[in-house]
């Protein structure tokens, strides 16, 4: 490749990487994976003859979904022998990605664990179609499926995610206000403050990958989440803080232990309770998040 179609072929990448970034998040739940991806989809890009490419967007997002859906076949067969539940790797984003509900809610932790649900397949065609509204015939070409089985895949993969994706729009107030409500109740170990936020049917689940200490089976009901999250704090023996932060476009709060960072937990918040919380403190997910500068909400 010549000089003048390495820069073109860059360029093109470059103006595209986010998108990139996101279609191999979607598709994987993890951030470094998704990394990992982009370096294997600039590998082959730069091999590519620009010449005949009509479609330079549609060619990089084609690279990148078949080299996601290689990775992730891998990923299925190594979360079997996960330790604990396996909870996608925190994502910050800016706080415009909250007031955008679309995209805060196909970035959502919940979501994102409907998708764990999904084979491979089924999981790659109803993040291209759904979330990027890629043609079936790209589609076809990604996933190396005809365009009439990509339309029965996406079809079945859709209305097993309708049927268990979380559905309540919240405002942003109405956000900052459980947030606040839950972030004091931690600061004054105030159980009622705690239950008076939770939502009866609400669901804990921790990650620790097996390095870090963490329930290993989800933990339902009000009561028995506000036992466990005040029963732990009262067991520190360290000194413990929390910052506030946005992650995949949700509330969400940064756990430190003696100034150290330690984890994140996301909330998911439906008609003004928290009906979610999603902690992780595997520290192989915590990398990137660790090195942001900024971890606010506000």
């Amino acid at each position: 490749m010549g000089e003048h179609a390495t820069d073109r072929a860059t360029e093109s990448f470059v103006a595209h990487r986010n998108l990139l970034f996101t279609v191999a998040y979607e598709m994987l739940g993890s951030a470094a994976d998704a990394e990992d991806v982009l370096q294997e989809t600039w590998l082959r890009w730069a091999e590519v003859d620009l010449a005949q490419v009509l479609d330079e967007r549609a060619y990089l997002v084609r690279i990148t979904s078949r080299q996601a859906l290689n990775r992730l076949r891998t990923m299925s067969r190594r979360k079997e022998s996960y330790v604990g539940p396996w909870l996608p790797e925190p994502l910050l984003t800016t706080p415009d990605v909250a007031e955008n509900v679309e995209l805060a809610e196909n970035l959502s932790t919940a979501l994102m664990l409907v998708l764990e649900t999904l084979s491979p397949t089924e999981r790659a065609v109803f993040v291209l179609r759904e979330v990027f509204d890629v043609s079936y015939d790209e589609i076809a070409a990604a996933v190396e499926k005809t365009p009439a089985a990509v339309r029965q895949i996406a079809h079945r993969a859709r209305g097993h995610v309708d049927a268990r994706r979380p559905r309540s729009v919240v405002t942003p107030s109405q956000t900052r206000a459980a947030l606040d409500s839950f972030q004091r109740a931690l600061e004054t170990g105030d159980p009622q403050v705690l239950l008076d936020i939770l939502a009866p049917e609400v669901v804990l689940l921790a990650d620790g990958g097996g390095v870090k200490q963490a329930v290993r089976r989800p933990i339902l009901g009000a009561d028995k989440v506000a036992r466990f999250v005040m029963g732990g704090l009262g067991k520190l023996q360290q000194v413990f803080s929390t910052r506030p932060a946005t992650v995949n476009g949700h509330p969400a709060l940064a756990w430190y232990l003696d100034g150290e960072f330690d984890g994140m937990m996301t909330l998911r918040i439906e008609d003004d309770r928290i009906t979610g919380l999603y902690f992780v403190r595997n520290p192989e997910k915590l990398t990137r998040v660790d090195s942001e500068h900024v971890l606010t909400f506000r």
